[in-house]
């Protein structure tokens, strides 16, 4: 049996103490906690442990909230990540891809890159010919893309939204 060293990562601390940290861990992992309960967790009265909260969102450590959806149980069983390269980076082309794939919904995140793609798109579909009518009559309509690479999940293997957080 094989045991995998657990990895270190480096952080560019931004000040955090072990209750900012706690908090953060806490949110991540349920983000409907009521201000009482995580307050109880952590160790602190609920006061202090609203105003850490309050600013750490205004910090921006906390994006926001949100209920995480089942894409499978809603009909979107096909999941996509597509490579697209532009035939120019000319701002007019970028603002173009840019506008579109700000329009479609079922682009759930878009990553500008480096190397030999532009972008990096995951998209969701109910079905193939699903994906194939957005790559065709969207992504592919855009005449400053030069070329698509699709690869198809088979499946997940591990999904998280959570970051991870320093120790001490």
């Amino acid at each position: 049996m094989r045991y995998h060293k657990k990895m270190s990562i480096n952080y560019a601390s931004p000040g955090l103490d072990k209750f900012d940290r706690k908090i953060l861990n806490l949110l991540q992992s349920d983000g409907r906690l009521s201000n009482q309960e995580l307050a109880e967790k952590i160790g602190l009265s609920a006061a202090p442990c609203w105003r850490r909260v309050k600013r750490l969102e205004s910090e921006g450590l906390i994006d926001g909230y949100v209920a995480m959806l089942s894409g499978a149980h809603l009909g979107l069983s096909v999941t996509a990540f597509t490579f697209v390269s532009l035939e120019n980076h000319h701002p007019d082309s970028v603002e173009a891809f840019d506008r579109v794939i700000r329009e479609c919904p079922q682009v759930l995140e878009c990553y500008s890159l480096s190397g030999q793609h532009d972008f990096l798109l995951r998209i969701v579909a109910s079905d193939l010919a699903s994906y194939e009518e957005f790559l065709s009559k969207n992504l592919l309509a855009i005449s400053s893309v030069r070329s698509a690479s699709t690869s198809f999940v088979l499946k997940r293997k591990k999904f998280t939204t959570r970051i991870p957080l320093p120790e001490s």
